[in-house]
């Protein structure tokens, strides 16, 4: 691999970054196309069921795609599924090389988009990159290990406390922390609370800031994302304002839903009386 190589992959994995809020439930992917030292096409998959990245660079570069080098930061899909298979549009395309920084984990297409390709008489390379794979993270844990990719956000004091015992602090955290909260909610798939948080700060957990680094993708971010209650028996009340949105459903106990009449609601089975986060995670992979 030469030093052109990493330049124009990292590239590619900046590309693929800018889909962040938007690709789920599919990977951010980034794509360039390189055709005798120039870069003749760009692309990044902007939302599931639309272009993906290399079907956006091939319509950038045009009839300047014969013969190039393609860089892309997953595996091109071999199969027909919301869009056309992408290594049979780079094939008809032309182009001479593939460099992907990693092989796609998903059984449907794992080594048959490169196999495609190969078989086509296109050199396919691999320059495995840390940050390519922190793109795909959800991906990876989904296919490899049958599980969401799950972050914690928490915020306490330097003594290990997140409130007053008298219920009258607001916000511990900065503005510089909150506007965090906004970015990472913007780019997750769904938000999980407690019943706790919901009875005692009756939030909306919603994207409600466009922040300046992703104003191109305002409209990506005017969809709620899904907010799971755990809520093992539905002690959330009626008057919360999450509970005003269809995009919210209550995590119980089997069994539990039937005694209320409540419509909006995910059963699970029990773990010491209370939901069990193994079955409940397992839902969300």
């Amino acid at each position: 691999m030469s030093l052109d190589d990493t330049k124009y992959m990292a590239l590619a994995i900046r590309l693929g970054a800018l889909g962040r809020y938007s690709t789920h439930p599919n990977p951010c992917v980034g794509c360039v196309m390189v055709h005798q030292g120039q870069i003749v096409g760009e692309g990044y998959h902007v939302k599931a069921g639309e272009g993906h990245a290399e079907a956006n660079a091939l319509a950038q570069a045009g009839d300047r795609s014969k013969g190039s080098t393609v860089y892309v930061t997953l595996e091109p899909c071999s199969f027909h599924g919301r869009t056309p298979s992408c290594a049979e549009a780079l094939i008809k395309a032309g182009v001479s090389r593939v460099v992907a920084a990693r092989e796609d984990p998903d059984s449907r297409n794992a080594g048959k988009g490169f196999a495609k390709l190969r078989d086509a008489g296109i050199v396919v390379d691999l320059l495995p990159s840390e940050s390519a794979d922190q793109l795909v993270r959800g991906h990876l844990k989904r296919y490899c290990e049958q599980k969401p990719f799950i972050r914690l956000k928490l915020a306490m004091t330097l003594d290990g406390k997140t409130a007053l015992r008298n219920g009258n602090s607001k916000w511990i955290t900065s503005d510089e922390a909150r506007a965090d909260v906004q970015k990472l909610r913007a780019e997750s798939s769904a938000i999980v609370t407690g019943v706790q948080t919901v009875i005692d700060d009756d939030p909306r957990l919603q994207v409600r800031e466009i922040l300046p680094e992703i104003k191109h993708r305002a409209e990506a971010l005017s969809v709620e994302r899904p907010v799971y209650i755990l809520d093992s028996n539905l002690r959330a009340p009626e008057s919360a304002q999450l509970l005003t949105r269809d995009s919210v459903l209550q995590v119980c106990v089997e069994g539990v839903a039937s005694k209320v009449n409540q419509a909006r609601y995910l059963e699970m089975p029990a773990n010491q009386g209370r939901v069990c986060l193994e079955s409940f995670v397992a839902t969300l992979a």
